[in-house]
């Protein structure tokens, strides 16, 4: 499957090639500044990923049946909060 990176994730596109995905941003698809529902759309039409830290382009993939990953903040934090705790095993005990 090939991922489609939202405006937000264009960056990370290279670290996806490097973890072995195909992966296209908005931007390079001549899709930045368009509206919600085209983007997701594009996604649908070519049956990609859509990665996104969006709530509303996440819920129109929900209900067009567009697959998706929404990357919300509380999950950064948990994905952060898990990986402080694995580093630094005693910092999590000082804050209780």
């Amino acid at each position: 499957m090939r991922l489609l990176l939202d405006e937000m994730y264009a960056g990370l596109k290279e670290y996806f090639e490097v973890l072995g995905w195909e992966a296209l941003t908005v931007q390079e698809l001549g899709l930045q500044g368009a509206k919600d529902r085209e983007i997701v759309e594009y996604a649908k039409k070519r049956d990609l990923i859509l990665v996104t830290q969006d709530q509303k382009p996440a819920e129109l993939a929900e209900l067009l049946g567009v697959k998706y990953v929404l990357i919300s903040n509380a999950l950064i934090a948990k994905i952060a909060d898990a990986k402080i705790r694995e580093k630094y095993p005693k910092a999590g005990e000082a804050g209780r």
